[in-house]
């Protein structure tokens, strides 16, 4: 996006004040634009990014860094001075330090570590010791809270003296004096509230709050239901420990999709973005899956040599071998997708497999149906043309008996691929594994040796005593 100020592009502008060697007035520039439209100059200058980031006022700097990918800001913490560091990571609120730091290497975050504040120092080392996928680790601890025996007015005054370092005002939270979570009020119960009444009168009692412990794809859930700002994260005995809010489960919903369509396209999640992560990395991430596939698919050998007499007689099933697999494989990694989607959505739960079941077996028959009365058509056709001479006679007097175990055949084959693709998700969620782990290739992997089986049994069902 190309950003114009005074009929002047804004790169162009970065680049005079930049070429002016006057501090003064790139810091005064680059100051007065938005954060949006810096994040776009460092993408479109990486070999000025440190110096970008290094000329804003910190707080900018801050607002800049969160919003950048990864890769640039592991960059640009090297090449800022290690004063200009220490102060980005200090100001940085502790739940984004805490994702950021989390993705860097052991050493490098030990000596990170020590250049932050003794207090910072204390809340990251907490939240970096909570499980890696937990809320814990997208928590932060600035948040208001506030006691049920306040008055309105007391209320107002503490928001308006710690409000400016809070992550948002926008819910307060009620805690008796050890802590403990009573309830949370939008900060327009507040305003709108009497200022003698105190804030047991205003609370309702009806409030969602997260566990420590809880996966994060369960905040992910917990936000989208309940159409909220942020939620109180407590441990088990109800003790609030901190606050997640929506920017937070947004970043990490995304990471989620990405790992998942990772995933299901059958390798590893990548742990950096693509041209970040190490080469042997990369392959090791992909060779597992490919070597799990690739002795799957030996199978599809043995099947087909376990047949080997019936195809010494019918040797011209083997044309319609690849229409087969293919086709259940397609069938198959179509309902894998729908249902991993649809269970990464919340519109499908483990509790659900038998209706899945119901409408794949219905949808499998109908989708098999069609296919094969495609494929039937299509061996018709091409029988009446070779009677007429177009094509040369390849199907011979038997042309039905092989149209009719092809047909039945993607029937057969279209519904067992709709049927596990559709159950392998639900199967791996109930044992506690990733629904995406059953990607589309093991899907048409498993389809594949299965409707060798399925194709060859019916063929000889209706090819019986036929010699080809």
């Amino acid at each position: 996006m190309t950003v114009e100020i005074e009929n002047t592009p804004l790169k162009y502008q970065f680049l005079e004040a930049l070429q002016s060697n006057d501090l003064e007035s790139l810091h005064k520039f680059l100051d007065n634009q938005n954060i949006s439209d810096v994040a776009e100059l460092i993408y479109e200058f990486p070999e000025h990014e440190g110096e970008i980031l290094g000329n804003l006022s910190i707080h900018r700097a801050i607002s800049t860094f969160k919003i950048l990918d990864f890769a640039i800001q592991k960059r640009i913490i090297q090449e800022l001075s290690p004063s200009k560091t220490a102060e980005l990571l200090n100001g940085l609120p502790a739940d984004d330090r805490t994702s950021f730091l989390e993705d860097l290497p052991n050493e490098v975050v030990k000596e990170l570590i020590k250049m932050l504040d003794p207090e910072e120092r204390k809340i990251t080392l907490s939240l970096l010791g909570y499980p890696e996928s937990s809320v814990g680790r997208l928590m932060t601890p600035d948040y208001i809270a506030v006691q049920k025996d306040w008055t309105i007015r007391q209320v107002i005054r503490h928001i308006r003296d710690v409000g400016k370092d809070s992550e948002t005002i926008d819910v307060i939270y009620v805690v008796d004096e050890k802590g403990i979570f009573i309830d949370d009020i939008k900060i327009r119960e507040i305003i709108l509230a009497d200022p003698d009444k105190k804030v047991e009168d205003v609370i309702d009692n009806r409030f969602i709050y997260l566990n420590v412990n809880d996966d994060q794809e369960t905040a992910n859930q917990a936000f989208k239901m309940n159409n909220r700002m942020a939620l109180p994260v407590l441990d088990n005995n109800k003790l609030l420990l901190g606050i997640v809010t929506i920017d937070d489960v947004l970043w990490v919903a995304t990471e989620e999709f990405t790992e998942d369509i990772q995933k299901i396209g059958g390798t590893e999640a990548l742990d950096h973005p693509y041209l970040e992560t190490p080469f042997f990395q990369l392959i090791r991430k992909r060779v597992g899956w490919l070597i799990i596939l690739f002795l799957s698919e030996m199978l599809t050998a043995t099947a087909m040599a376990y047949y080997n007499d019936e195809l010494a007689k019918w040797i011209i099933l083997t044309n319609f071998i690849p229409l087969i697999m293919s086709s259940g494989g397609n069938s198959g990694s179509q309902a894998s997708t729908l249902i991993i989607q649809a269970m990464a959505l919340g519109e499908v739960t483990l509790k659900d497999w038998w209706r899945v079941m119901r409408r794949e077996i219905l949808s499998g028959f109908m989708l098999g149906a069609i296919l094969g009365l495609i494929g039937f058509i299509r061996i018709f056709v091409w029988h009446l043309l070779m009677i007429r001479g177009v094509f040369k006679d390849i199907y011979g007097f038997h042309w039905d008996a092989i149209g009719l175990s092809v047909s039945f055949s993607l029937v057969g084959v279209v519904l067992w691929g709709t049927l596990a693709g559709s159950m392998l998700p639900i199967i791996l969620k109930k044992l506690g594994a990733d629904p995406a782990s059953s990607s589309a290739p093991f899907v048409a992997t498993l389809v594949d040796v299965t409707g060798l089986i399925i194709y060859f049994t019916v063929a000889s069902i209706f090819m019986m005593n036929i010699l080809l």
